[in-house]
């Protein structure tokens, strides 16, 4: 009996406390401004955060909502308390009855393979970006392709063991490209993602394609002259180099050139781009 009373109190208290914080939380929003309180939404609403890290972190950016998202994503993140087992269960679930180590995109569409079932179940088209931001999450080693240990480590540390949590994470995701350091990384992430197994470099369709689908987050005014520059004067793969460099080239460097250093360590392909520009009378010299 003196356990079950102790008990009891537990909850109790555990209760009165649970209801005083959320009374303070809605006192505290009820004070903000419609402004504010409207940024504390939205922050919750693309973080995930819960309401009392949204006011903390608005309030520590003197409510300004592109500093607080820089400074919540700029912390670590608490270590994921998702259910391995949910997640293996998940895994084999699109990875069905097959032999593989992994479940991939197939293009026999007759047979429709685990990634296309998980694009449809997250109802996402495989080509959205939000699948590459996952595969990064992932650090999936080749596109639309997960090993057991690529799938399970990555959603356990995003912290979801459902399809309907991992629903819930595509706005974070998507939020994530607007922050620099991690849009710089999914960007050279890409790179080796997108290329096939075995080569170095990326072929040059596939380099278009990809470079079509990130700077549509990032606009860049010249990015159709670039491609544009690379199938009439390049055709080749691109290497490593050229791919990491572009993307520092597209966010220094003003697309009028003004700011353009010919003595720059530019790659050759990228010094090459510009004498295009100015042949073209893109821009003036």
């Amino acid at each position: 009996p003196s356990i079950r009373l102790i008990e009891s109190n537990i909850n109790i208290i555990f209760d009165y406390l649970v209801r005083a914080f959320r009374l303070q939380i809605l006192h505290t929003m009820h004070k903000l401004s419609r402004s504010n309180r409207d940024k504390v939404q939205q922050f919750v609403a693309i973080t995930g955060a819960s309401e009392k890290n949204a006011l903390q972190t608005l309030k520590a950016s003197d409510w300004q909502l592109e500093a607080a998202f820089d400074v919540f994503y700029s912390q670590p993140q608490p270590r994921s308390n998702a259910d391995v087992r949910r997640l293996e269960e998940l895994y084999n679930r699109y990875k069905g009855n097959t032999q593989d180590t992994s479940f991939f995109f197939s293009l026999e569409l007759e047979y429709p393979d685990g990634v296309s079932v998980l694009c449809s179940d997250l109802q996402v088209e495989p080509q959205d970006i939000v699948t590459l931001v996952l595969s990064w999450h992932m650090n999936a080693a080749t596109a639309c392709e997960f090993s057991r240990e690529e799938f399970v480590g990555g959603l356990q540390a995003l912290g979801v063991d459902s399809i309907k949590k991992l629903q819930e994470k595509l706005s974070f995701m998507r939020s994530e490209l607007k922050d620099e350091q991690k849009f710089h990384e999914i960007y050279n992430f890409a790179f080796g993602w997108a290329k096939e197994k075995g080569q170095k470099s990326l072929a040059l369709d596939t380099a278009i394609g990809m470079w079509q689908l990130l700077f549509a987050e990032r606009e860049w005014p010249l990015l159709n002259h670039w491609c544009d520059f690379l199938q009439d004067r390049h055709n080749k793969a691109i290497s490593k180099d050229t791919w990491e460099q572009l993307l520092e080239f597209a966010r220094t460097v003003d697309p009028s050139l003004s700011n353009y250093d010919a003595e720059g360590a530019w790659p050759y392909l990228i010094d090459e781009f510009v004498e295009y520009l100015y042949d073209k009378s893109v821009v003036e010299k």
